[in-house]
């Protein structure tokens, strides 16, 4: 049986950590909590799970502190966690099944990662890390932000079917500037950014809604040498929604058929060809690519793309009800604004749709 060492970076953690370390309870043979700077009760939390505690001084860099807990680490495999995640009951007895039977010539484990999920807890982004590392395999970590975990050898790995759920607590003030504060004192120090870098500060900077500032961070990228094609997906994604929200709808486009060049057509980019139809009033066609992107629900599942859900889910089913009202197929109309509020139950749009097309139907009956 593999041995475990579970490694957290964390700093003001009250709310979350008792969470995520009880979410694990009896997975690790060790746990290595790195604080980088508390000032409220985190590392008292910390302490009645573990006796290992360690301070590191904070120097504006995730990989940093990371590589410093990674380097504490003493069994076979290190796993990584960040202190809103859990692993709810049947992941964390898969990942006690995988300990039993984790075969000796696996290097690393990826997981799939739930990362955010709306008002009615539809998913409505994932991806997929690496979780389970061996610890002397050459992983470290790089990326000022944003982190990701790379060897400077060659490994074999396993795509695993267990899942890491984030649940992040939710500031009533919006989006923490610290990521974006980071970044911007690494440039002012003349710190020259990592590819991955200038994406996640771009990233970043969309966040926040300097979106001219991101398509510029987006750019640059994109021009960086050998961009794999699903970071190029995303980053296209992104661009066309900074173009769409400062008012230039042809450089929207421009990205939309651009994404052609990487891939058959993904449900995002799916339903901007739908959107461009039903703007022209051209529904038959919109039809098409809203029924595409329900066909074709996404990135697949050991993919490490960032599939966002609801365009592969209840948009393309409300804007199919759309359609297919505005031809006069009202029973089609209905059958999609039905599944559409499956997702949305208290969409007031949605609701009143479906009133109404009952009625409608009910009628020609």
């Amino acid at each position: 049986m593999a041995t475990i060492s579970l490694c957290m970076i964390v700093r003001n953690e009250t709310k979350t950590l008792a969470r995520c370390l009880e979410s694990v309870a009896g997975v690790p043979d060790e746990i290595v909590i790195v604080d980088t700077g508390s000032d409220d009760d985190t590392k008292e939390i910390a302490a009645t799970f573990t006796s290992r505690v360690l301070d590191f001084e904070w120097t504006d860099d995730f990989a940093a502190a990371r590589n410093f807990s990674f380097a504490r680490a003493t069994m076979d495999y290190i796993l990584w966690l960040d202190s809103d995640d859990i692993l709810l009951p049947a992941d964390r007895a898969k990942l006690l099944e995988l300990k039993n039977t984790l075969a000796p010539e696996i290097d690393a484990v990826s997981m799939a990662y739930n990362v955010s999920f709306d008002a009615n807890n539809n998913l409505t982004s994932s991806s997929r890390r690496l979780r389970l590392v061996r610890r002397t395999s050459n992983f470290s970590w790089f990326g000022v932000v944003h982190e990701d975990l790379e060897s400077t050898a060659p490994y074999k790995f396993l795509n695993s079917d267990i899942v890491v759920t984030h649940q992040k607590e939710i500031a009533d003030e919006g989006p923490s500037r610290r990521n974006l504060d980071i970044f911007e004192r690494h440039i002012a120090r003349g710190v020259q950014l990592r590819p991955a870098d200038i994406f996640n500060y771009g990233r970043e900077l969309q966040m926040h809604k300097d979106f001219g500032s991101a398509i510029g961070q987006y750019l640059q990228f994109l021009a960086t040498d050998d961009v794999k094609p699903e970071l190029a997906l995303i980053t296209l994604n992104n661009l066309a929604t900074c173009y769409y929200m400062i008012g230039q709808p042809d450089k929207e486009w421009e990205c939309t058929l651009k994404s052609l060049e990487f891939d058959i057509p993904r449900p995002e980019f799916s339903c901007r060809f739908g959107e461009r139809f039903v703007a022209r009033e051209q529904f038959p066609q919109a039809i098409f690519w809203y029924e595409l992107a329900l066909k074709n629900p996404g990135a697949d599942p050991n993919s490490w793309s960032v599939d966002s859900h609801p365009f592969s889910t209840w948009l393309p089913h409300k804007q199919l009800g759309l359609c297919y009202y505005r031809i006069g197929d009202y029973a089609r109309s209905l059958e999609h604004n039905r599944a559409a509020r499956n997702y949305r139950p208290d969409d007031p749009e949605i609701v009143t749709n479906v009133k109404f097309l009952e009625s409608l139907v009910n009628q020609s009956d």
